[in-house]
């Protein structure tokens, strides 16, 4: 029997369980590891006949994964959560002073041979298929967020560069360096029906068709995405579109177009609480 940590003993003694806790310990319940390990496995490096420095096993770096997509953790920032965040230790199965914990080298590593292999549609994929199945999702609506995801802008490396994968992008007055990620989420169960990346400099609206479902009825999201001829094509197909108005330069919203942004804003945070809800039951775009 493997002996725990201190911290793990007194993470397992605290009184109140969070909210993380209690929505990773429904995530190990929930997904179907086993198949989607059983995808990855024919793509993923074994230790040699000569014998090598051993990978780290393949269930660990596949959650290790999907607490990226949940929490929108960059390579390093992953890294980091595995060594503060005991929670998150757990769920992948490590143990501090026992186990090694992945460099954010071998994150980046993992993450692209899910993308060189197309992997990421596969394993998404089965997780919907799957939970469709239970009946979590639930179709009806979709909510179309963004979230930037932060890599560093340093070129001390090994190549000296950036990552070339990374783009900079401002939000409101402030220049950011990463990577973006943008969901569709099933506005019903919050879980999350869709995902996708693309370099910190694309606009959100530029996506939105690859979140929302042929089966949709209604779509909401913020001012980002608000576009008058969306808004008639959606209508025109019987949808309703719930997009936030955007206030037109040198005009104000009335108070109608304000009162309708509280409305529909209120779906948006039930179900968007901490953009984080179930990102493992989507598909790529």
């Amino acid at each position: 029997m493997d002996q725990l940590s201190f911290s793990s003993l007194d993470h397992a003694a605290k009184k109140k369980r969070t909210k993380r806790d209690v929505f990773l310990a429904e995530m190990a319940a929930v997904v179907p590891w086993p198949a989607l390990e059983a995808v990855i496995e024919p793509h993923y490096p074994k230790m040699g006949a000569k014998g090598g420095r051993r990978p780290f096993p393949l269930a660990k770096m596949l959650r290790i994964y999907c607490l990226q997509q949940w929490y929108a953790l960059s390579d390093p920032g992953a890294e980091e959560a595995l060594y503060d965040i005991q929670s998150m230790r757990a769920f992948c199965g490590f143990e501090l002073g026992r186990d090694a914990i992945p460099d954010e080298t071998t994150i980046l590593n993992f993450r692209h041979l899910l993308e060189r292999h197309d992997l990421t549609k596969a394993v998404f994929a089965a997780v919907a298929e799957h939970l469709e199945a239970r009946g979590a999702l639930l179709r009806g609506g979709t909510i179309i967020d963004a979230t930037l995801i932060a890599a560093s802008p340093s070129t001390k490396n090994a190549e000296r560069r950036r990552d070339p994968e990374m783009r900079s992008s401002k939000k409101g007055n402030q220049w950011y360096f990463g990577m973006k990620a943008h969901v569709g989420v099933d506005a019903k169960s919050g879980l999350v029906h869709t995902a996708g990346v693309t370099t910190g400099s694309v606009h959100d609206a530029k996506v939105m068709d690859n979140l929302i479902r042929e089966d949709d009825r209604a779509v909401y999201g913020d001012r980002g995405y608000a576009s008058d001829e969306k808004k008639r094509q959606a209508e025109a197909a019987g949808v309703k579109w719930a997009v936030k108005e955007k206030a037109k330069p040198g005009r104000e919203l009335s108070a109608s177009q304000r009162r309708r942004n509280r409305r529909f804003g209120k779906v948006r945070a039930k179900s968007l609480p901490s953009r984080r809800r179930g990102s493992s039951t989507c598909s790529a775009f």
